[in-house]
């Protein structure tokens, strides 16, 4: 199950309460454990007036990248050295991947024709996105939190201090997943270019042959229409992964709450009762909805780009 919380900052909360001093209840900083981080990691002056500081969310997009880099090239070369055409392992699993969105998600949205030029950036998004997921639902930093409060004891103003505020799940974050809907953007337009023609391509926003006045109607209707689209995808991702993350951190806080008001006895029995039996269970929800939602995303994704190639259809 995640543990949704900063342990360490629980414990200089309740250490702060024992010397006289209110301490903070977490069910008031929810927010501030799936959010950005309050602080960025590196802080550089803006450039024509945009913020280029790279942000804890801004690290994690490197972390899966890396990671996804990382465990692709270590499975294919493996296959390479051991010089046999016939996959095994975790080529197996990824041959599974690659297969499945290629003949059920691709080439039935962008046609046969277009399969091997949409396949690779449809794939790389799937990969991406659920890279992306899975590593919000491990608790790296809040073992770290307890590391540090137990043996490392960094200063508030550290780089370590920065790293563990904040939600490690990036496509919770919705600059992130607006990056990834204006890819899916650009690639509609592409699509329908490639296919079509860059004028031809507006032009099929409405039907030929119509009577003109409709035109007035159906061509702000269409762009409209559009622009939703990569609205829809940032906030069909973004929203999903952050609304579970918050109910999970809020079922949890109940063992905070009920110590305030209970004593330790109380909290106890509220965590052992309710909170973790729920909580696991929503964690497991949670690894449903963090491959659907990648699924999801690139399946859209696939249907907006093949409506384009198709226009007509």
């Amino acid at each position: 199950m995640r543990i949704p919380f900063h342990l360490a900052s629980v414990y200089a909360q309740a250490e702060q309460g024992a010397h006289g001093a209110p301490a903070k209840s977490e069910t008031l900083d929810i927010i501030g454990h799936v959010s950005n981080g309050p602080h960025p990691l590196w802080h550089f002056d803006p450039i024509f007036g945009i913020d280029f500081s790279i942000t804890k969310h801004v690290f994690m997009l490197w972390v899966v990248a890396a990671a996804v880099f990382f465990i692709i090239t270590t499975i294919v070369r493996a296959s390479i050295r051991r010089g046999t055409v016939v996959p095994s392992g975790g080529l197996n699993v990824l041959e599974v991947i690659v297969l499945f969105l290629r003949d059920t998600v691709v080439e039935p949205n962008v046609g046969g024709k277009w399969v091997k030029a949409w396949t690779p950036l449809l794939l790389t998004m799937f990969v991406f996105i659920l890279g992306a997921n899975l590593i919000g639902l491990i608790p790296i930093f809040d073992v770290i939190a307890l590391v540090d409060h137990a043996f490392i004891h960094s200063g508030p103003d550290s780089f370590l201090q920065r790293l563990l505020h904040g939600g490690a799940t990036a496509t919770g974050n919705f600059n992130v997943t607006a990056g990834l809907a204006t890819v899916s953007f650009v690639a509609i337009i592409t699509a329908g270019s490639r296919a079509h023609g860059f004028v031809q391509h507006w032009k099929n926003l409405a039907p030929p042959g119509i009577a003109a006045p409709l035109y007035l109607l159906l061509v702000p209707l269409e762009i409209i229409g559009m622009l939703v689209r990569p609205f829809a995808l940032t906030m069909r991702l973004a929203a999903n992964m952050t609304g579970g993350h918050i109910a999970l951190l809020a079922i949890m806080s109940f063992v905070f709450v009920f110590t305030e008001m209970l004593g330790n006895l109380g909290g106890i029995s509220v965590g052992l009762l309710f909170s973790v039996p729920l909580g696991v269970g929503i964690s497991g929800l949670e690894i449903i909805v963090v491959l659907v939602q990648a699924y999801v995303f690139t399946l859209l994704s696939a249907v907006f780009i093949g409506m384009a190639i198709h226009a007509h259809h």
